[in-house]
């Protein structure tokens, strides 16, 4: 059973990395919840996002930064 809670993504802050240089690249937004990290395609921001736990996420920015 899951006890995930649907998410209000009207009123979110989504956040790019500062390296990412904003000409159209490939990059991914963020914001985070309560309890989740939500990762979404920045050049497609009507798609669905993926729901990833904080310790998930710090795992794939560590991986990302290498």
């Amino acid at each position: 059973m899951s006890d995930r809670q649907p998410v209000d993504e009207v009123n979110l802050s989504w956040s790019k990395s500062s390296y990412s240089s904003g000409e159209g690249g490939a990059c991914v937004e963020f914001a985070t919840v309560d309890h989740a990290v939500l990762v979404r395609d920045s050049k497609d921001t009507a798609r669905s996002h993926l729901t990833l736990t904080p310790t998930a996420w710090t795992h794939f920015v560590r991986y990302a930064a290498k």
